[in-house]
C-alpha cells in the first residue's frame, strides 16, 4: 500500500502495476500515467524488510522513502532475489556494522518518478537497479575497456545517497541506511540513474531481476575476459551461483569441456545444468589441483574461471591453465590480508591471469544486451532459480542460502 502524503486517498500499487501490464500499450500508457500523477513528488510508505541488528531476521516495517533527488530515480521494485553478498553484509562479519540497513542489490522493477537532470529515464520504464554505476563522464566511462566507473563504483559502506549523503528511507523521522545504492527489499527505493539499466518492456522481470549481480559478474567473466573459443577447455573453481554463470558462459561460448571443481560434492548433479561435464572435488586427491587437472588435459586448461574468492583456489586456477595461451580470470574477493603467490616462470612461459568485476558489463550499455540473449533464447535463466517466497517471508530466502539449499530465491514484492 502506498499512502501518498498531502492526499486524502490510498493506492493499491501491487494490484494497480500488475493489472496495467496486462493490458494494451495504449493503456499501459494511460494507466501509468495516472499512477505517477499521484505520487510524482510526494513521500512514499511502503513495507521494507529492515535489518535492525547483524546476523538477526529482517523486520517488515513501514518506511517513509523520499522523493529522488538530483540524478535519482524512485524505482517500484517487483521482483528481488538474494545474493551471498547481502547475507555476507547482514552477518557483519570482518566490517564495519552499519544498521538499521535496507539490504538487496537484484532486483527488477518500474521507475515510478526521476529527479533533476535524468534524461535518459522515465516514469514506466522497465529497469534493473544496479551494484555499480556508469555516470558516463569519467575515464573509465570513457574507456571501452573498463567498467569500473570513478563516481559509482561499489561502495559498501556509504548509507547514504552520493548527491547530498542524506538517506531517502526514514521511519518516524530516523533515517535508514542504503546498501550499495540501491536497496531493493522495500517496495519502492531511490537509485542514482547512473546506476539504473533501462530493459527490454516483454523481459519477464521475476526472471531477468538475477541478471544484476551474480548472474552477470559469471557470465561476463567467461564471455567478456577469459574469452573461450569453441572447443577449448574451461576449468570453474566454485560452483555456486556466480559459478554457474560462469559455466553458462563456456557452454555458451561452445568450450568443448567444462570442469567444474568445488568442495562439495552435493553441487555436481546440479551443474551439469550448466554444460559442467567433468567433475574435480580437491579432497579426493593427493595432489595439487593444478596438477590433477593438467593430468586431466594434457598440460592444462585453455582458460579458467576462479569465482571462491579462496586464495589456495585462486592459485590453483592460474596453475592449471596450459602454458603458451593458457587465460585464468579471477572473480572471487580474497580476504584483505592474502597474497597470491606463484613462481614467475608460470608466467615467463606465457600463462595469462587477468582479474575482473562485474564481468567485465558497463551497467547502462551492457546490461542490456544481456536481457536480450535471454529473450532470444541464447542464455536460459529458469534454471538459476531454485526457490521463490512472497516479501513477507524474506528470512526463508536467507535460510535457503545459509543451507546451501538455494542457487537464487526470487522474492515477490507485494505478496
Amino acid at each position: 500500500m502506498v499512502i501518498c502524503q498531502h492526499t486524502l486517498f490510498t493506492i493499491n500499487t501491487h494490484s494497480l502495476i500488475f493489472s496495467h501490464l496486462s493490458q494494451s500499450n495504449t493503456n499501459k500508457t494511460q494507466r501509468r500515467s495516472k499512477f505517477i500523477m499521484s505520487t510524482t513528488g510526494q513521500i512514499i510508505r511502503c513495507k521494507a524488510a529492515v535489518c535492525w541488528e547483524a546476523g538477526k531476521p529482517l523486520v517488515m516495517e513501514e518506511v517513509e522513502v523520499a522523493p529522488p533527488q538530483k540524478h535519482e530515480v524512485r524505482i517500484k521494485i517487483l521482483f528481488t532475489s538474494l545474493c551471498h553478498t547481502d547475507v555476507y553484509f547482514w552477518e557483519a562479519k570482518g566490517q564495519t556494522p552499519l544498521f538499521p540497513r535496507i539490504f538487496g542489490h537484484e532486483a527488477g522493477g518500474i521507475v515510478e518518478s526521476v529527479g533533476e537532470g535524468v534524461t535518459d529515464l522515465q516514469p514506466g520504464d522497465h529497469v534493473l537497479p544496479i551494484f555499480t554505476g556508469e555516470c558516463g563522464d569519467c575515464p573509465h566511462c570513457h574507456s571501452e575497456e573498463s567498467n569500473m566507473c570513478d563516481l559509482l563504483r561499489i561502495n559498501t559502506e556509504r548509507g547514504g545517497m552520493i548527491h547530498d549523503g542524506e538517506s531517502r528511507f526514514s521511519i518516524n523521522g530516523k533515517p535508514i541506511y542504503h546498501f550499495l545504492g540501491t536497496s531493493t527489499f522495500s517496495e519502492y527505493t531511490v537509485v542514482h540513474s547512473g546506476q539504473v539499466a533501462k530493459i527490454n518492456p516483454e523481459a519477464p522481470l521475476d526472471k531477468v531481476c538475477i541478471v544484476s549481480c551474480g548472474l552477470s559478474t559469471g557470465l561476463g567473466a567467461t564471455l567478456n575476459v577469459a574469452k573461450p573459443k569453441k572447443g577449448q577447455s574451461v576449468a570453474i573453481f566454485g560452483l555456486g551461483a556466480v559459478g554457474l554463470a560462469a559455466a553458462e558462459g563456456a557452454r555458451i561460448a561452445g568450450a568443448g569441456r567444462i570442469i567444474g571443481v568445488d568442495l562439495n560434492p552435493k553441487r555436481f548433479e546440479e551443474a551439469k545444468k550448466f554444460g559442467v561435464t567433468e567433475f574435480v572435488n580437491p579432497k579426493e586427491h593427493d595432489k595439487p589441483v593444478q596438477q590433477v587437472i593438467a593430468e586431466m588435459t594434457n598440460g592444462g586448461v585453455d582458460r579458467s574461471v576462479e569465482c571462491t574468492g579462496s586464495i589456495q583456489a585462486m592459485i590453483q586456477a592460474f596453475e592449471c591453465v596450459h602454458d603458451g595461451w593458457g587465460v585464468a580470470v579471477l572473480v572471487g574477493v580474497p580476504s584483505k590480508d592474502d597474497a597470491f603467490k606463484t613462481h614467475p616462470m608460470n608466467l615467463l612461459n606465457e600463462r595469462t591471469l587477468k582479474g575482473t568485476f562485474f564481468g567485465n558489463y558497463k551497467p547502462k550499455t551492457d546490461i542490456p544486451g544481456v536481457v536480450e540473449k535471454y529473450m532470444n533464447k541464447e542464455l536460459e535463466l529458469e534454471k538459476f532459480i531454485t526457490h521463490t517466497v512472497p516479501f513477507s517471508e524474506i528470512n526463508k530466502a536467507f535460510d535457503y542460502m545459509l543451507k546451501g539449499e538455494s542457487i537464487r530465491c526470487i522474492i515477490t514484492m507485494g505478496a
